[in-house]
């Protein structure tokens, strides 16, 4: 794999990491709305969110976020 192909895949791992933190959020917010901030659901949607948050930090520190 080159340079380009890299910096490609980077690109698109990036933009997948930023979409499904996006989309646990608002699954959050759906079960918070409907009182399920204790369900085992919205714990791992917690955990998962925690996770992806932390990998989108690690981009900032070194330069490299998409602020799209």
């Amino acid at each position: 794999m080159n340079r380009e192909e890299k910096l490609a895949a980077y690109e698109r791992m990036q933009a997948a990491v930023r979409a499904e933190y996006d989309s646990t959020a608002t699954k959050m917010a759906e079960l918070k709305a409907k009182g399920r901030e204790k369900s085992a659901t919205y714990r791992q949607l917690f955990a998962r969110k925690l996770t992806l948050g932390e990998l989108l930090s690690w981009y900032k520190t070194y330069d490299l976020a998409d602020d799209n």
